[in-house]
């Protein structure tokens, strides 16, 4: 390292190395003399101004003269880089030391490469060889003398661009790479000239202008001229530099006029880039840009509004709807799927912005929408036409609906996208959008209503007449948008419930109609089972429009149960047959013969038609009975798992949800306590008849046999509790009675799977959610007698088993056991207060031992998560506190009590933090400060004499080893809360202790660290004083450890 070596050798260094790299830059190669750039900018970074006073002078006169312009521009540019962001080889003054100097040159820094570009232009300017734009091309229309208010920068932009020489690209490429570097850092102040911005505008032309590139390419042949594609990287250094600025939020008054004109030039790029005149369509325009450069505008775009937009748009010069209509050409002329997506989220922040205006100033709601009304009608419409095959084809056809990326396909995304900007302009115009959207989904169920006229029977059934190739693209076409459009109907759902239910009333009842009627089609004539020309396309679309047609109609649930709010007294007809009508849609699909796909999307409609319509006479339907019959009947096909249970719960729901809107006393649950004890019966028939001996070597049934029964019950019996176990106590009452003969037999079952590790697992997520949803209904006997079954079965041994041997399944049943006991110590009273100890006991003897030692985070999370839940819902078991002994003694010092064990639980805590596992040291660090925030943890005697300052210690050399730098204000904020329990402690025993105990530092270091600690007691200056000293100490270590042995430290 640097400081290692003699004062006099660093002379000779430092007067050497510039002199060679000014005699060969010209001759070596790149890669070795931006090195010898690199050493010459670290040795600055340690001596400049002290010792190396001439380091930044010579910068600049290198970057003056004429022959070593290139040079000085890459020596500025590694500045910029290694001193204003220094890595942790620096103490913290001289970092903050460095930024001050180079802050000082930043005026001058930037006046030069303002020079450099101008200079450049001007030169090229006078000999550009292309003729002036002629006065009907278009270029100076309204808009461009809307958007720049002096007619002189508008004439400025439409000079035309120079065509630079292979020299002169590279100056101005340099330039604008150190430009972008330096706006990263520097504050945005007078010292960034308007005359700078202008300069930069011009070289971001170059990434939008096809004609100059053109004449590049003509004139390149002869002349020493630079390629198009070189030329458009300019453009895209112009734009980061652009961007840099952009993306900051905090703007000082005197540079928002600085911003407007920056706005006000980069629309005029826009506009030139949006332009549409004969020659080009826009969309091949935008092809011909270099694809960085489009990225690179996008990106201005989003900053634009995210950013600026509140700001800007109470200028009056400064036309945003204009702004709109450009932002809308740029959008969808874009060439890449990506490109439209990130456009996408451009109109996604501005109608969110457009929403919370609204929101906050209700008053003015009419005059801002006016104000954007057909900019978003215009949107909307747009938008739609993309989703369509019967506009957009050709690019629809390119997106992949196969492969899944983040659990959707491309074209999901694509249409997901889509709706959402769909629904936020229903969110703000709902009559335009609704009256825009409904006649498009009109048209195209028309063709799927009609398709039953080309239906014919044949042998092996029903076959679709339709075979010219070119009736069934348009088909599948048709369908797909049909698909489509119900989504996007689906998705406005939201917005004709709550208040505005009776307003929009009559729209919202014409779509339910039409959709219920579309289902019922769909079941009657089974067009999922029909034979078609092309099966492999148009049955898959059929299915998909059946299915979506049934996810449309489960979107207007909450409507449906509105309206039956709304009309319960008065049980009118036209309610009651939406209801039945939509049963006798989902019935027939509910078969072992339908497609799973079909079938879901049917079960999951029943289910919220049971849970969130619950209309009073959803039982006496008889399509409803005749689905209660198939799942009860023994002899009946069973549904795939997934079906199994939907339908199931929405039985269950059915008997035990209450009714809306009306008394206890006309629940019917006697009646209703009968039936479900019945259902439940049936469903549980073949598990209850299972003995512990089932698993005994004579047992009468394979093994294997036994687990699926005992998982389709499960996972069935499990679903229903966890769906009960928000609802009223009547409900869950009735749900325990009809479940106590299952989970007593499972219960007696327990103990005889505890070695099938996949059963355990199942019958612990059951046991689970019975302690989340049913424990009072349980009643405490029996619920002890559980707890007691498990706390015996999980011995030392089989815990070691399941946790070391038996791979993830068996982490997971140890995981499920832990959560049930956390739902046990949460337990208020006193009911389950005799568990403590053993609970405390297993924790500590039995599972922390196996765990503490092992990498893997199996296990720690839910353990440590059950010690805190003990402290935290039993801190008296602890800490006995009487407040007339607390009022007598003035101070709350309580009486502690099973110390041992809150000093184990502690230790355990402090462990923790010395594992690399980040997500349980910052799980563990919050469970602290939360016990510190509300029981005063660090406060307790016991915690503050005895463990306070290990776990501080514990702390500051996790900052010092930078083993989890990502939580690095987490840390510093408990080391905070932890020593103001004891400031004075802090500053005079435990800091010098501290330093006392650290080696790789001397005496004198030490001192000096103890000296730049100081004695602040607010939070932002003692957490800055902990991280200068972490940094400093790890700075000082860094420097012994590179100097040779034997040097003498000063």
């Amino acid at each position: 390292m640097w400081l290692g070596v003699p004062s006099q050798d660093k002379m000779e260094i430092r007067s050497c190395l510039p002199k060679l790299l000014l005699a060969h830059h010209k001759t070596l190669p790149y890669f070795i003399r931006n090195k010898l750039c690199k050493v010459i900018v670290d040795i600055g970074r340690q001596d400049w101004p002290m010792f190396y006073h001439d380091f930044f002078t010579n910068i600049l006169q290198l970057i003056q003269s004429p022959v070593t312009t290139p040079l000085g521009l890459i020596m500025l540019k590694t500045t910029s880089e290694e001193l204003a962001c220094p890595r942790e080889d620096l103490s913290v003054a001289r970092k903050e030391e460095l930024r001050k100097l180079l802050l000082d040159q930043v005026q001058t820094v930037l006046g030069l490469l303002t020079g450099i570009l101008e200079t450049v232009w001007d030169k090229h300017s006078v000999t550009a060889a292309t003729p002036p734009p002629s006065p009907t091309s278009g270029e100076s229309g309204d808009l461009l003398s809307n958007l720049l208010q002096s007619p002189s920068s508008a004439k400025l932009l439409n000079q035309p661009i120079p065509i630079l020489d292979v020299e002169s690209e590279y100056i101005c490429s340099l330039a604008l790479e150190c430009l972008a570097h330096l706006f990263s850092w520097i504050p945005l102040s007078a010292s960034i000239t308007p005359s700078l911005l202008t300069t930069i505008f011009h070289f971001a032309r170059f990434g939008c202008d096809i004609r100059a590139r053109k004449m590049a390419s003509v004139n390149g042949s002869s002349q020493n001229c630079v390629s198009g594609q070189e030329r458009g990287r300019l453009g895209v250094l112009a734009m980061s530099c652009i961007n840099e600025l952009m993306s900051k939020n905090c703007v000082p008054m005197e540079f928002e006029e600085y911003l407007l004109r920056m706005f006000q030039q980069t629309f005029y790029l826009l506009q030139k880039i949006t332009k549409d005149n004969n020659a080009h369509t826009v969309k091949s325009r935008l092809e011909e840009l270099d694809e960085s450069y489009i990225e690179k505008f996008t990106d201005f775009l989003r900053l634009f509004v995210s950013v600026h937009l509140r700001r800007i748009e109470s200028y009056s010069q400064f036309p945003v709807v204009e702004f709109l209509t450009l932002l809308f050409k740029y959008t969808f002329h874009q060439p890449t799927h990506e490109g439209y997506f990130s456009c996408l989220d451009i109109w996604t922040l501005f109608l969110d912005y457009l929403t919370s205006k609204i929101k906050s100033r209700l008053g003015d709601k009419e005059a801002v929408l006016n104000r954007y009304e057909d900019a978003l009608v215009l949107l909307l419409t747009e938008v739609l036409n993309r989703i369509q095959f019967r506009y957009n084809q050709a690019q629809l056809e390119e997106l992949d609906d196969e492969t899944l990326d983040d659990d959707q396909t491309e074209w999901q995304r694509y249409l997901r996208q889509s709706l959402e900007v769909v629904a936020k302009v229903m969110e703000l115009l709902p009559t335009h959008a609704f009256s825009t959207l409904f006649p498009v989904l009109q048209d195209n169920l028309e063709v799927y209503l009609g398709l039953q006229q080309f239906i014919v029977t044949s042998g092996s059934g029903h076959r679709l007449n339709i075979t010219a190739e070119n009736d069934c693209r348009r088909l599948h076409c048709s369908l797909r948008d049909l698909s489509s459009l119900l989504q996007a109907v689906g998705r406005l759902a939201e917005y004709f419930i709550g208040d505005v239910f009776a307003a929009r009333f009559n729209d919202a009842l014409t779509v339910v109609e039409r959709l219920v009627k579309v289902t019922l089609y769909g079941s009657q004539i089974k067009l999922y089972n029909i034979e078609t020309a092309v099966p492999s396309v148009l049955k898959p679309d059929l299915i998909d429009v059946h299915a979506q047609s049934l996810a449309a109609l489960q979107a207007y649930s909450h409507w449906l149960a509105q309206y039956c709010s709304e009309v319960h007294r008065q049980n009118t007809q036209q309610f009651v047959t939406l209801i039945s009508t939509t049963m006798d849609a989902i019935t027939p699909l509910i078969s072992t013969k339908v497609q799973d796909k079909l079938l879901l999307s049917a079960c999951h409609l029943l289910v919220s038609l049971a849970t969130t319509v619950r209309p009073v006479f959803l039982i006496s339907i008889p399509a409803v009975q005749k689905v209660f019959n198939r799942i009860t009947d023994a002899s009946a096909q069973r549904l795939v798992d997934k079906a199994q249970v939907l339908v199931c719960r929405a039985l269950s729901n059915i008997l035990l949800l209450p009714w809306p809107n009306l008394p206890e006393n006309e629940q019917q649950w006697p009646v209703r306590s009968i039936n479900h004890a019945s259902l439940i019966s049936a469903l549980s028939r073949d598990y209850r008849n299972l003995k512990p001996s089932a698993v005994a070597p004579q047992r009468k049934m394979p093994l294997d046999d036994t687990k699926v029964i005992i998982h389709q019950t499960l996972s069935v019996l499990e679903d229903i509790v966890e769906n009960i176990s928000g609802e009223s106590t009547k409900s869950r009452q009735i749900c325990y009675q009809s479940l106590q003969e299952s989970v007593q037999v499972s219960l007696a079952l327990f103990p005889a799977f505890i070695h099938q590790s996949d059963v355990t697992d199942e019958m612990l997520s059951f046991f689970l959610t019975l302690f989340r949803g049913l424990r009072v209904q349980m009643g405490v006997p029996f619920t002890e007698q559980i707890i007691q079954t498990f706390l015996n079965m999980f011995t030392r041994e089989q815990l070691a088993e399941s946790i070391l041997h038996e791979g993830s399944t068996g982490c997971r049943v140890v995981e499920k056991f832990l959560k049930i006991l956390q739902v046990v110590v949460q337990e208020p009273g006193q009911v389950f207060k005799p568990f403590l100890p053993s609970i405390i006991a297993l924790c500590m003897e039995q599972v922390y031992p196996i765990i503490a030692e092992r990498p893997s985070p199996d296990v720690k999370a839910e353990l440590f998560e059950l010690l805190f839940r003990t402290l935290h819902h039993n801190w008296r078991y602890f800490f006995k506190s009487t407040v007339l002994a607390s009022v007598q003694r003035g101070i709350s010092e309580e009486q502690m009590e099973n110390e041992p064990q809150f000093s184990a639980i502690m230790q355990a805590f402090g462990q923790s933090f010395l594992q690399p596992d980040i997500h349980l040291f910052k799980q563990n660090l919050f469970y602290l400060e939360t016990l510190n925030t509300k029981q005063k943890l660090y406060h307790k005697k016991i915690f503050r004499t005895t463990m306070l300052f290990q776990f501080v210690n514990v702390l500051l050399q996790v900052l010092v080893h930078k083993s989890h730098d990502l939580l690095q204000e987490e840390i510093g904020i408990a080391i905070y809360n932890m020593a103001s329990v004891d400031f004075d402690g802090f500053f005079a025993a435990f800091l010098p202790e501290f330093l006392t105990s650290c080696d790789g530092v001397d005496a004198n270091q030490k001192s000096v660290l103890g000296r730049n600690f100081k004695m602040d007691r607010d939070l932002p200056s003692f957490t800055q004083n902990v991280h200068r000293l972490v940094n400093d100490l790890r700075y000082y270590r860094l420097c012994n450890d590179s100097l040779p042995p034997g040097t003498v430290k000063l």
